[in-house]
Protein backbone atom coordinates (compact mmCIF):
# COMPACT_ATOMS: atom_id res chain seq x y z
CA UNK A 1 0.00 0.00 0.00
CA UNK A 2 1.42 3.36 -1.04
CA UNK A 3 1.05 6.01 1.68
CA UNK A 4 1.06 9.77 1.28
CA UNK A 5 3.43 11.91 3.30
CA UNK A 6 0.59 12.89 5.64
CA UNK A 7 -0.40 9.26 6.19
CA UNK A 8 3.19 8.32 7.01
CA UNK A 9 3.46 11.20 9.52
CA UNK A 10 0.23 10.18 11.22
CA UNK A 11 1.42 6.62 11.61
CA UNK A 12 4.60 7.94 13.19
CA UNK A 13 2.47 9.95 15.62
CA UNK A 14 0.47 6.80 16.35
CA UNK A 15 3.68 5.10 17.41
CA UNK A 16 4.66 8.19 19.40
CA UNK A 17 1.46 7.93 21.44
CA UNK A 18 2.11 4.27 22.16
CA UNK A 19 5.69 5.02 23.24
CA UNK A 20 4.24 7.42 25.82
CA UNK A 21 1.99 4.66 27.12
CA UNK A 22 -1.16 6.13 25.57
CA UNK A 23 -3.52 3.71 23.82
CA UNK A 24 -4.66 5.49 20.60
CA UNK A 25 -7.79 3.31 20.53
CA UNK A 26 -8.85 2.78 24.17
CA UNK A 27 -11.62 0.32 24.98
CA UNK A 28 -12.83 2.19 28.05
CA UNK A 29 -16.21 3.91 28.13
CA UNK A 30 -15.80 7.68 28.02
CA UNK A 31 -18.35 9.36 30.34
CA UNK A 32 -19.84 11.94 27.93
CA UNK A 33 -22.38 14.08 29.80
CA UNK A 34 -22.98 16.96 27.40
CA UNK A 35 -23.30 17.84 23.71
CA UNK A 36 -22.33 21.05 21.97
CA UNK A 37 -26.00 21.92 21.48
CA UNK A 38 -26.90 21.34 25.12
CA UNK A 39 -23.93 23.39 26.29
CA UNK A 40 -24.90 26.36 24.11
CA UNK A 41 -28.59 26.20 25.01
CA UNK A 42 -27.88 26.01 28.76
CA UNK A 43 -24.68 28.02 28.91
CA UNK A 44 -23.56 29.16 32.35
CA UNK A 45 -20.10 30.48 33.25
CA UNK A 46 -18.28 28.11 35.60
CA UNK A 47 -20.47 25.11 34.78
CA UNK A 48 -18.55 21.81 34.52
CA UNK A 49 -18.98 19.84 31.26
CA UNK A 50 -17.71 16.63 29.67
CA UNK A 51 -17.77 16.43 25.86
CA UNK A 52 -16.30 14.20 23.16
CA UNK A 53 -15.86 14.51 19.41
CA UNK A 54 -13.49 15.30 16.56
CA UNK A 55 -10.90 18.04 16.75
CA UNK A 56 -11.68 20.21 13.71
CA UNK A 57 -9.46 23.30 14.06
CA UNK A 58 -6.60 24.62 16.21
CA UNK A 59 -5.29 28.20 16.56
CA UNK A 60 -1.89 27.89 18.21
CA UNK A 61 -0.87 30.69 20.58
CA UNK A 62 2.20 29.06 22.10
CA UNK A 63 1.37 28.18 25.68
CA UNK A 64 -2.33 28.18 24.82
CA UNK A 65 -4.55 27.16 21.90
CA UNK A 66 -8.12 27.76 20.81
CA UNK A 67 -9.71 24.77 19.11
CA UNK A 68 -13.06 23.49 17.84
CA UNK A 69 -14.61 20.17 18.81
CA UNK A 70 -17.30 18.69 16.55
CA UNK A 71 -19.82 16.22 17.96
CA UNK A 72 -23.09 14.83 16.62
CA UNK A 73 -24.92 18.12 17.18
CA UNK A 74 -22.47 20.82 16.12
CA UNK A 75 -19.24 22.48 17.20
CA UNK A 76 -17.97 23.89 20.49
CA UNK A 77 -14.97 26.16 21.01
CA UNK A 78 -12.28 24.89 23.39
CA UNK A 79 -9.42 26.67 25.14
CA UNK A 80 -6.29 24.67 25.93
CA UNK A 81 -3.87 26.31 28.38
CA UNK A 82 -0.63 24.48 29.10
CA UNK A 83 -0.50 25.36 32.81
CA UNK A 84 -4.18 24.54 33.36
CA UNK A 85 -3.89 21.11 31.76
CA UNK A 86 -0.45 20.38 33.26
CA UNK A 87 -0.46 21.86 36.75
CA UNK A 88 2.88 20.31 37.77
CA UNK A 89 6.33 20.40 36.20
CA UNK A 90 5.55 17.71 33.64
CA UNK A 91 4.07 19.44 30.56
CA UNK A 92 4.09 16.33 28.34
CA UNK A 93 0.31 16.13 27.98
CA UNK A 94 0.18 19.59 26.42
CA UNK A 95 3.59 19.98 24.74
CA UNK A 96 3.85 16.48 23.31
CA UNK A 97 0.46 14.77 23.24
CA UNK A 98 -1.71 17.72 22.25
CA UNK A 99 0.63 19.94 20.23
CA UNK A 100 2.78 17.33 18.47
CA UNK A 101 0.89 14.04 18.38
CA UNK A 102 -2.71 15.20 17.91
CA UNK A 103 -4.09 15.94 14.42
CA UNK A 104 -7.25 17.48 13.04
CA UNK A 105 -9.88 14.77 12.82
CA UNK A 106 -8.71 12.92 15.93
CA UNK A 107 -11.35 12.00 18.51
CA UNK A 108 -10.74 13.36 21.99
CA UNK A 109 -12.75 13.69 25.19
CA UNK A 110 -12.53 16.90 27.22
CA UNK A 111 -13.45 17.86 30.78
CA UNK A 112 -13.63 21.51 31.68
CA UNK A 113 -15.53 24.59 32.75
CA UNK A 114 -17.56 27.03 30.65
CA UNK A 115 -16.45 30.63 30.32
CA UNK A 116 -17.08 33.59 28.05
CA UNK A 117 -14.12 34.99 26.11
CA UNK A 118 -13.23 38.68 25.92
CA UNK A 119 -15.02 38.92 22.55
CA UNK A 120 -18.17 37.31 23.99
CA UNK A 121 -17.72 33.77 22.58
CA UNK A 122 -18.90 30.71 24.51
CA UNK A 123 -15.95 28.46 25.31
CA UNK A 124 -14.79 25.47 27.37
CA UNK A 125 -11.69 25.91 29.52
CA UNK A 126 -10.17 22.43 29.16
CA UNK A 127 -8.98 20.97 32.47
CA UNK A 128 -8.17 17.54 31.10
CA UNK A 129 -8.41 15.74 27.78
CA UNK A 130 -8.31 12.07 26.80
CA UNK A 131 -7.22 10.55 23.49
CA UNK A 132 -10.10 8.44 22.08
CA UNK A 133 -9.17 7.60 18.48
CA UNK A 134 -6.28 8.45 16.16
CA UNK A 135 -7.12 9.18 12.53
CA UNK A 136 -4.66 7.92 9.93
CA UNK A 137 -5.96 9.95 6.98
CA UNK A 138 -6.31 13.76 6.89
CA UNK A 139 -9.84 15.13 6.43
CA UNK A 140 -10.43 17.33 3.35
CA UNK A 141 -11.32 20.34 5.49
CA UNK A 142 -12.84 23.34 3.67
CA UNK A 143 -11.45 26.74 4.62
CA UNK A 144 -13.32 30.06 4.73
CA UNK A 145 -11.35 33.26 4.08
CA UNK A 146 -11.99 36.72 5.51
CA UNK A 147 -14.41 37.49 2.66
CA UNK A 148 -16.47 34.40 3.43
CA UNK A 149 -15.32 32.44 0.36
CA UNK A 150 -14.95 28.68 0.79
CA UNK A 151 -11.73 27.06 -0.41
CA UNK A 152 -10.84 23.35 -0.76
CA UNK A 153 -14.51 22.38 -0.44
CA UNK A 154 -15.24 18.64 -0.51
CA UNK A 155 -17.85 18.90 -3.27
CA UNK A 156 -16.91 16.31 -5.90
CA UNK A 157 -20.17 14.32 -6.19
CA UNK A 158 -18.58 10.92 -6.85
CA UNK A 159 -16.17 11.25 -3.93
CA UNK A 160 -18.96 12.50 -1.66
CA UNK A 161 -21.25 9.56 -2.43
CA UNK A 162 -18.42 7.01 -2.33
CA UNK A 163 -17.04 8.37 0.95
CA UNK A 164 -20.25 9.49 2.65
CA UNK A 165 -18.55 9.12 6.04
CA UNK A 166 -16.21 11.98 5.07
CA UNK A 167 -19.02 13.99 3.47
CA UNK A 168 -21.01 13.91 6.72
CA UNK A 169 -18.04 15.12 8.75
CA UNK A 170 -16.98 18.07 6.60
CA UNK A 171 -20.32 19.15 5.08
CA UNK A 172 -22.77 19.74 7.98
CA UNK A 173 -25.69 20.55 5.64
CA UNK A 174 -25.61 16.96 4.34
CA UNK A 175 -26.45 15.57 7.78
CA UNK A 176 -29.54 17.78 7.96
CA UNK A 177 -30.96 16.09 4.84
CA UNK A 178 -30.83 12.72 6.57
CA UNK A 179 -32.24 14.11 9.80
CA UNK A 180 -35.21 15.32 7.75
CA UNK A 181 -35.46 11.93 6.07
CA UNK A 182 -35.89 10.29 9.46
CA UNK A 183 -38.47 12.92 10.43
CA UNK A 184 -40.43 12.06 7.28
CA UNK A 185 -40.55 8.36 8.11
CA UNK A 186 -41.54 9.08 11.71
CA UNK A 187 -44.28 11.52 10.67
CA UNK A 188 -45.76 9.09 8.15
CA UNK A 189 -45.58 6.19 10.60
CA UNK A 190 -47.34 8.26 13.30
CA UNK A 191 -50.05 9.32 10.84
CA UNK A 192 -50.81 5.68 9.96
CA UNK A 193 -50.63 4.47 13.56
CA UNK A 194 -52.98 7.23 14.72
CA UNK A 195 -55.43 6.08 12.02
CA UNK A 196 -55.30 2.56 13.48
CA UNK A 197 -53.30 0.83 10.74
CA UNK A 198 -50.66 -1.81 11.42
CA UNK A 199 -47.03 -1.84 10.29
CA UNK A 200 -45.95 -5.23 8.92
CA UNK A 201 -43.05 -6.95 7.17
CA UNK A 202 -43.18 -9.02 3.99
CA UNK A 203 -40.53 -11.11 2.15
CA UNK A 204 -37.68 -9.47 0.29
CA UNK A 205 -36.71 -12.74 -1.41
CA UNK A 206 -39.68 -13.83 -3.49
CA UNK A 207 -40.34 -16.87 -5.66
CA UNK A 208 -42.33 -14.72 -8.10
CA UNK A 209 -41.55 -11.00 -8.59
CA UNK A 210 -44.94 -9.27 -8.60
CA UNK A 211 -46.79 -6.08 -7.80
CA UNK A 212 -45.12 -3.93 -10.48
CA UNK A 213 -43.79 -3.98 -14.03
CA UNK A 214 -40.01 -4.00 -13.67
CA UNK A 215 -36.92 -6.13 -14.28
CA UNK A 216 -35.96 -8.06 -11.13
CA UNK A 217 -32.60 -9.06 -9.71
CA UNK A 218 -32.31 -12.86 -9.81
CA UNK A 219 -30.63 -14.99 -7.17
CA UNK A 220 -30.55 -18.72 -6.38
CA UNK A 221 -31.35 -20.63 -3.22
CA UNK A 222 -28.92 -23.53 -3.00
CA UNK A 223 -30.79 -25.67 -0.44
CA UNK A 224 -34.12 -25.47 -2.29
CA UNK A 225 -32.44 -25.34 -5.71
CA UNK A 226 -34.83 -22.67 -6.97
CA UNK A 227 -34.42 -19.18 -8.39
CA UNK A 228 -35.42 -16.33 -6.09
CA UNK A 229 -35.97 -12.69 -6.92
CA UNK A 230 -35.32 -9.55 -4.92
CA UNK A 231 -38.72 -7.94 -4.59
CA UNK A 232 -39.76 -5.24 -7.02
CA UNK A 233 -42.82 -4.42 -4.87
CA UNK A 234 -44.59 -5.74 -1.78
CA UNK A 235 -48.16 -5.22 -3.03
CA UNK A 236 -49.29 -8.81 -3.47
CA UNK A 237 -48.15 -9.85 0.02
CA UNK A 238 -49.87 -6.90 1.69
CA UNK A 239 -53.10 -7.76 -0.12
CA UNK A 240 -52.82 -11.31 1.20
CA UNK A 241 -52.94 -9.78 4.69
CA UNK A 242 -56.13 -7.87 3.81
CA UNK A 243 -57.58 -11.24 2.72
CA UNK A 244 -56.46 -12.58 6.09
CA UNK A 245 -58.57 -10.06 7.97
CA UNK A 246 -56.50 -6.94 8.63
CA UNK A 247 -58.39 -3.72 7.89
CA UNK A 248 -55.26 -1.65 7.27
CA UNK A 249 -51.59 -2.62 6.81
CA UNK A 250 -48.53 -0.68 5.69
CA UNK A 251 -44.83 -1.31 5.15
CA UNK A 252 -41.72 0.71 4.44
CA UNK A 253 -40.00 -1.67 2.04
CA UNK A 254 -36.64 -1.88 0.34
CA UNK A 255 -37.37 -2.66 -3.32
CA UNK A 256 -34.91 -3.63 -6.05
CA UNK A 257 -35.24 -3.07 -9.79
CA UNK A 258 -32.58 -4.15 -12.26
CA UNK A 259 -32.92 -1.08 -14.45
CA UNK A 260 -31.09 2.08 -15.41
CA UNK A 261 -29.69 4.62 -12.97
CA UNK A 262 -30.17 8.36 -13.20
CA UNK A 263 -30.83 11.38 -10.99
CA UNK A 264 -34.21 10.00 -9.87
CA UNK A 265 -33.59 6.22 -9.96
CA UNK A 266 -31.42 3.93 -7.85
CA UNK A 267 -31.56 0.12 -8.23
CA UNK A 268 -32.29 -0.14 -4.50
CA UNK A 269 -34.92 2.26 -3.19
CA UNK A 270 -37.44 2.68 -0.38
CA UNK A 271 -41.19 2.62 -0.95
CA UNK A 272 -44.11 2.86 1.42
CA UNK A 273 -47.25 0.91 0.58
CA UNK A 274 -50.50 0.97 2.55
CA UNK A 275 -53.73 -0.97 1.96
CA UNK A 276 -57.03 -0.12 3.67
CA UNK A 277 -60.14 -2.29 3.46
CA UNK A 278 -63.57 -0.92 2.52
CA UNK A 279 -62.07 2.20 0.85
CA UNK A 280 -61.75 3.37 -2.76
CA UNK A 281 -59.39 5.65 -4.67
CA UNK A 282 -61.53 8.74 -4.04
CA UNK A 283 -61.09 8.23 -0.29
CA UNK A 284 -57.39 7.53 -0.84
CA UNK A 285 -56.89 10.84 -2.68
CA UNK A 286 -58.13 12.79 0.32
CA UNK A 287 -56.13 10.57 2.67
CA UNK A 288 -52.96 11.14 0.58
CA UNK A 289 -53.18 14.93 0.46
CA UNK A 290 -53.80 15.09 4.22
CA UNK A 291 -50.88 12.71 4.78
CA UNK A 292 -48.45 14.79 2.70
CA UNK A 293 -49.60 18.05 4.27
CA UNK A 294 -48.88 16.49 7.68
CA UNK A 295 -45.47 15.20 6.57
CA UNK A 296 -44.35 18.48 5.01
CA UNK A 297 -45.17 20.31 8.24
CA UNK A 298 -43.32 17.69 10.31
CA UNK A 299 -40.19 17.85 8.15
CA UNK A 300 -39.94 21.57 7.37
CA UNK A 301 -42.39 23.27 9.72
CA UNK A 302 -44.41 24.48 6.72
CA UNK A 303 -46.44 23.05 3.84
CA UNK A 304 -44.38 25.09 1.38
CA UNK A 305 -41.27 23.64 -0.24
CA UNK A 306 -38.73 24.82 -2.79
CA UNK A 307 -37.55 22.46 -5.51
CA UNK A 308 -35.10 24.02 -7.94
CA UNK A 309 -36.80 27.04 -9.45
CA UNK A 310 -40.25 25.96 -8.28
CA UNK A 311 -42.21 26.87 -5.16
CA UNK A 312 -44.48 23.96 -4.24
CA UNK A 313 -47.34 23.86 -1.76
CA UNK A 314 -48.26 20.54 -0.14
CA UNK A 315 -51.32 22.06 1.53
CA UNK A 316 -54.50 20.11 0.74
CA UNK A 317 -56.52 19.86 -1.45
CA UNK A 318 -54.70 19.04 -4.71
CA UNK A 319 -55.92 19.41 -8.30
CA UNK A 320 -57.40 16.37 -10.07
CA UNK A 321 -56.98 15.76 -13.84
CA UNK A 322 -57.86 12.58 -15.77
CA UNK A 323 -55.18 10.88 -17.86
CA UNK A 324 -57.33 11.29 -20.98
CA UNK A 325 -57.84 15.03 -20.41
CA UNK A 326 -54.14 15.58 -19.66
CA UNK A 327 -53.06 13.98 -22.97
CA UNK A 328 -55.81 15.76 -24.91
CA UNK A 329 -54.84 19.11 -23.34
CA UNK A 330 -51.11 18.87 -24.12
CA UNK A 331 -51.18 16.97 -27.44
CA UNK A 332 -54.65 17.48 -28.91
CA UNK A 333 -54.94 13.68 -29.25
CA UNK A 334 -57.84 11.79 -27.64
CA UNK A 335 -56.76 8.30 -26.54
CA UNK A 336 -60.35 7.19 -25.84
CA UNK A 337 -61.22 3.99 -27.74
CA UNK A 338 -58.04 3.99 -29.79
CA UNK A 339 -56.50 0.74 -30.98
CA UNK A 340 -52.90 -0.26 -30.36
CA UNK A 341 -52.05 0.56 -33.99
CA UNK A 342 -53.61 4.02 -33.74
CA UNK A 343 -51.72 4.75 -30.51
CA UNK A 344 -48.48 3.52 -32.09
CA UNK A 345 -48.87 5.86 -35.08
CA UNK A 346 -49.89 8.77 -32.84
CA UNK A 347 -46.82 8.35 -30.65
CA UNK A 348 -44.56 8.17 -33.74
CA UNK A 349 -46.13 11.33 -35.14
CA UNK A 350 -45.33 13.11 -31.85
CA UNK A 351 -41.66 12.18 -32.21
CA UNK A 352 -41.79 9.61 -29.41
CA UNK A 353 -39.51 6.59 -29.72
CA UNK A 354 -41.65 3.42 -29.80
CA UNK A 355 -41.15 -0.21 -30.81
CA UNK A 356 -43.22 -3.26 -31.69
CA UNK A 357 -43.00 -4.77 -28.18
CA UNK A 358 -45.15 -1.98 -26.71
CA UNK A 359 -48.78 -2.66 -25.94
CA UNK A 360 -51.52 -0.05 -25.50
CA UNK A 361 -50.62 0.66 -21.89
CA UNK A 362 -46.93 1.22 -22.60
CA UNK A 363 -47.71 3.45 -25.59
CA UNK A 364 -50.07 5.65 -23.55
CA UNK A 365 -47.50 5.79 -20.77
CA UNK A 366 -44.84 6.94 -23.24
CA UNK A 367 -47.12 9.67 -24.64
CA UNK A 368 -48.01 10.94 -21.18
CA UNK A 369 -44.39 10.83 -19.99
CA UNK A 370 -43.03 12.67 -23.02
CA UNK A 371 -45.73 15.28 -23.50
CA UNK A 372 -47.61 15.80 -20.25
CA UNK A 373 -46.03 14.95 -16.92
CA UNK A 374 -43.39 17.71 -16.98
CA UNK A 375 -46.17 20.31 -16.99
CA UNK A 376 -47.53 19.37 -13.56
CA UNK A 377 -45.54 21.38 -11.01
CA UNK A 378 -47.94 21.75 -8.09
CA UNK A 379 -49.17 18.48 -6.55
CA UNK A 380 -51.76 17.09 -8.99
CA UNK A 381 -53.66 13.80 -9.03
CA UNK A 382 -53.68 12.24 -12.52
CA UNK A 383 -56.70 9.93 -12.44
CA UNK A 384 -58.58 7.22 -14.38
CA UNK A 385 -55.82 5.38 -16.22
CA UNK A 386 -56.57 3.08 -19.19
CA UNK A 387 -56.99 -0.57 -18.12
CA UNK A 388 -53.92 -1.71 -20.09
CA UNK A 389 -51.68 0.43 -17.83
CA UNK A 390 -52.98 -1.00 -14.56
CA UNK A 391 -53.11 -4.81 -14.31
CA UNK A 392 -53.82 -4.80 -10.56
CA UNK A 393 -56.45 -2.07 -10.53
CA UNK A 394 -60.25 -2.26 -10.42
CA UNK A 395 -62.19 -1.27 -13.56
CA UNK A 396 -63.73 2.20 -13.42
CA UNK A 397 -67.32 2.14 -12.20
CA UNK A 398 -68.44 4.45 -15.05
CA UNK A 399 -66.17 3.38 -17.93
CA UNK A 400 -64.92 -0.23 -18.30
CA UNK A 401 -62.02 0.91 -20.53
CA UNK A 402 -60.53 2.81 -17.58
CA UNK A 403 -59.39 1.94 -14.07
CA UNK A 404 -59.84 3.62 -10.70
CA UNK A 405 -56.25 4.70 -10.34
CA UNK A 406 -54.38 7.90 -9.61
CA UNK A 407 -50.77 9.01 -9.60
CA UNK A 408 -49.64 12.12 -7.74
CA UNK A 409 -47.35 14.33 -9.83
CA UNK A 410 -45.07 16.99 -8.32
CA UNK A 411 -42.60 19.04 -10.39
CA UNK A 412 -43.12 16.67 -13.32
CA UNK A 413 -42.36 13.52 -11.33
CA UNK A 414 -44.59 10.79 -9.89
CA UNK A 415 -44.30 10.38 -6.12
CA UNK A 416 -47.43 8.34 -5.35
CA UNK A 417 -49.53 5.69 -7.06
CA UNK A 418 -52.89 4.39 -5.82
CA UNK A 419 -55.79 2.14 -6.85
CA UNK A 420 -59.18 0.94 -6.02
CA UNK A 421 -57.69 -2.54 -5.81
CA UNK A 422 -58.83 -5.31 -8.12
CA UNK A 423 -60.48 -8.01 -6.00
CA UNK A 424 -62.23 -10.04 -8.74
CA UNK A 425 -60.04 -13.18 -9.07
CA UNK A 426 -61.31 -14.03 -12.57
CA UNK A 427 -60.61 -10.52 -13.87
CA UNK A 428 -57.23 -10.60 -12.14
CA UNK A 429 -56.27 -13.85 -13.86
CA UNK A 430 -57.16 -12.35 -17.25
CA UNK A 431 -54.99 -9.30 -16.50
CA UNK A 432 -52.07 -11.54 -15.50
CA UNK A 433 -52.46 -13.50 -18.72
CA UNK A 434 -52.40 -10.25 -20.70
CA UNK A 435 -49.15 -9.33 -18.92
CA UNK A 436 -47.71 -12.73 -19.78
CA UNK A 437 -48.58 -12.17 -23.45
CA UNK A 438 -46.71 -8.84 -23.38
CA UNK A 439 -43.71 -10.58 -21.80
CA UNK A 440 -43.71 -13.19 -24.56
CA UNK A 441 -43.95 -10.36 -27.08
CA UNK A 442 -40.65 -8.99 -25.78
CA UNK A 443 -41.62 -6.48 -23.08
CA UNK A 444 -38.97 -7.29 -20.43
CA UNK A 445 -40.76 -5.20 -17.79
CA UNK A 446 -44.03 -7.13 -18.07
CA UNK A 447 -44.49 -9.91 -15.54
CA UNK A 448 -44.15 -13.24 -17.32
CA UNK A 449 -45.04 -15.42 -14.32
CA UNK A 450 -48.57 -15.78 -12.95
CA UNK A 451 -48.71 -15.77 -9.15
CA UNK A 452 -51.13 -18.64 -8.61
CA UNK A 453 -50.98 -18.34 -4.82
CA UNK A 454 -52.08 -14.70 -4.99
CA UNK A 455 -54.99 -15.68 -7.25
CA UNK A 456 -55.90 -18.41 -4.77
CA UNK A 457 -55.89 -15.81 -1.99
CA UNK A 458 -58.28 -13.61 -3.99
CA UNK A 459 -60.56 -16.62 -4.52
CA UNK A 460 -60.92 -16.83 -0.75
CA UNK A 461 -62.25 -13.27 -0.93
CA UNK A 462 -60.72 -9.80 -0.49
CA UNK A 463 -62.98 -6.93 0.61
CA UNK A 464 -63.13 -3.69 -1.39
CA UNK A 465 -59.70 -2.14 -0.76
CA UNK A 466 -57.69 0.90 -1.72
CA UNK A 467 -53.90 0.85 -1.84
CA UNK A 468 -51.28 3.59 -2.01
CA UNK A 469 -47.56 3.49 -2.79
CA UNK A 470 -45.17 6.40 -2.22
CA UNK A 471 -41.55 6.63 -3.33
CA UNK A 472 -39.92 7.78 -0.12
CA UNK A 473 -36.59 8.74 -1.68
CA UNK A 474 -38.26 10.94 -4.28
CA UNK A 475 -40.55 12.55 -1.69
CA UNK A 476 -37.63 13.56 0.53
CA UNK A 477 -35.89 14.97 -2.56
CA UNK A 478 -38.80 17.41 -2.95
CA UNK A 479 -38.89 18.27 0.76
CA UNK A 480 -35.15 19.02 0.94
CA UNK A 481 -34.65 20.63 -2.50
CA UNK A 482 -32.30 17.94 -3.80
CA UNK A 483 -32.50 17.22 -7.55
CA UNK A 484 -30.55 13.95 -7.28
CA UNK A 485 -31.64 10.76 -5.50
CA UNK A 486 -27.99 10.14 -4.60
CA UNK A 487 -28.17 13.15 -2.26
CA UNK A 488 -30.87 11.55 -0.10
CA UNK A 489 -29.40 8.04 0.11
CA UNK A 490 -26.59 7.49 2.58
CA UNK A 491 -24.89 5.00 0.28
CA UNK A 492 -26.17 5.19 -3.33
CA UNK A 493 -25.16 2.49 -5.78
CA UNK A 494 -21.86 3.36 -7.51
CA UNK A 495 -19.73 1.86 -10.21
CA UNK A 496 -16.81 -0.15 -8.79
CA UNK A 497 -14.00 2.12 -7.69
CA UNK A 498 -11.12 2.11 -10.13
CA UNK A 499 -8.00 0.62 -8.61
CA UNK A 500 -5.03 2.94 -8.51
CA UNK A 501 -2.51 1.84 -11.11
CA UNK A 502 1.00 1.31 -9.73
CA UNK A 503 3.65 1.98 -12.38
CA UNK A 504 7.35 1.22 -12.40
CA UNK A 505 9.83 4.06 -12.94
CA UNK A 506 10.46 2.82 -16.50
CA UNK A 507 6.71 2.80 -17.23
CA UNK A 508 6.34 6.32 -15.86
CA UNK A 509 9.23 7.50 -18.04
CA UNK A 510 7.67 6.08 -21.22
CA UNK A 511 4.32 7.70 -20.35
CA UNK A 512 6.02 11.09 -19.89
CA UNK A 513 7.46 10.76 -23.41
CA UNK A 514 4.04 9.79 -24.79
CA UNK A 515 2.42 12.82 -23.15
CA UNK A 516 5.02 15.13 -24.68
CA UNK A 517 4.96 13.53 -28.15
CA UNK A 518 1.45 12.93 -29.48
CA UNK A 519 1.29 10.15 -32.09
CA UNK A 520 4.96 9.07 -31.84
CA UNK A 521 6.23 6.07 -33.82
CA UNK A 522 7.17 2.99 -31.84
CA UNK A 523 10.78 3.23 -33.06
CA UNK A 524 11.15 6.86 -31.97
CA UNK A 525 9.53 6.10 -28.61
CA UNK A 526 11.93 3.26 -27.95
CA UNK A 527 14.88 5.42 -28.95
CA UNK A 528 13.81 8.37 -26.76
CA UNK A 529 13.30 6.09 -23.76
CA UNK A 530 16.96 4.94 -23.99
CA UNK A 531 15.96 1.73 -22.21
CA UNK A 532 17.68 -1.59 -22.76
CA UNK A 533 15.79 -4.14 -24.82
CA UNK A 534 14.80 -6.13 -21.73
CA UNK A 535 13.60 -3.06 -19.81
CA UNK A 536 11.74 -1.73 -22.87
CA UNK A 537 9.88 -5.00 -23.37
CA UNK A 538 8.85 -5.19 -19.70
CA UNK A 539 7.77 -1.53 -19.47
CA UNK A 540 5.85 -1.41 -22.77
CA UNK A 541 4.01 -4.66 -21.93
CA UNK A 542 3.10 -3.26 -18.49
CA UNK A 543 1.71 -0.02 -19.93
CA UNK A 544 -0.34 -1.95 -22.51
CA UNK A 545 -1.66 -4.29 -19.82
CA UNK A 546 -2.88 -1.26 -17.83
CA UNK A 547 -4.70 -0.05 -20.95
CA UNK A 548 -2.70 3.18 -21.12
CA UNK A 549 -1.42 2.92 -24.71
CA UNK A 550 -2.13 1.20 -27.98
CA UNK A 551 -0.25 0.75 -31.25
CA UNK A 552 -2.03 1.85 -34.45
CA UNK A 553 -0.73 0.66 -37.83
CA UNK A 554 -0.67 3.54 -40.31
CA UNK A 555 0.69 2.24 -43.61
CA UNK A 556 4.24 1.03 -42.88
CA UNK A 557 4.43 3.01 -39.65
CA UNK A 558 3.40 1.84 -36.19
CA UNK A 559 2.14 4.82 -34.16
CA UNK A 560 1.81 4.68 -30.37
CA UNK A 561 -1.18 6.51 -28.83
CA UNK A 562 -1.50 7.36 -25.14
CA UNK A 563 -4.90 6.34 -23.71
CA UNK A 564 -4.64 7.92 -20.28
CA UNK A 565 -5.96 11.34 -19.29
Amino acid sequence: MQLSEQEIIRREKLNGLRELGINPYPADLYPVKDTSKQVKENFEDGKKVVLAGRLMSVRDQGKACFAELQDSEGRMQLYFNRDVICEGEDKTLYNQVFKKLTDLGDFIGVEGELFTTKVGAQCVMVKNFTFLSKTLRPLPLPKVDEEGKVHDAFNDAELRYRMRYVDLVVNPNVKEVFVKRTKLFSAMRNFFNDAGYMEVETPILQAIPGGAAARPFISHHNALDIPLYLRIANELYLKRLIVGGFDGVYEFSKNFRNEGMDRTHNPEFTAMEIYVAYKDYNWMMEFTENLLEHCANAVNGTTDATFGEHKVSFKAPYARVTMTDAIKNFTGFDISGKTEAELFEAAKSMGIEVDATMGKGKLIDEIFGAKCEGNFIQPTFITDYPKEMSPLCKSHRDNPELTERFELMVCGKEIANAYSELNDPIDQRERFEAQMALSEKGDDEANGIIDEDFLRALEYGMPPTSGLGIGMDRLIMFLTNNPSIQEVLFFPQMRPEKKQIELTEDEKWIIEILKANEGISIGDLKEKSALSGKKWDAASKGISKHGLMKVVVNGDAKIVEYLGK
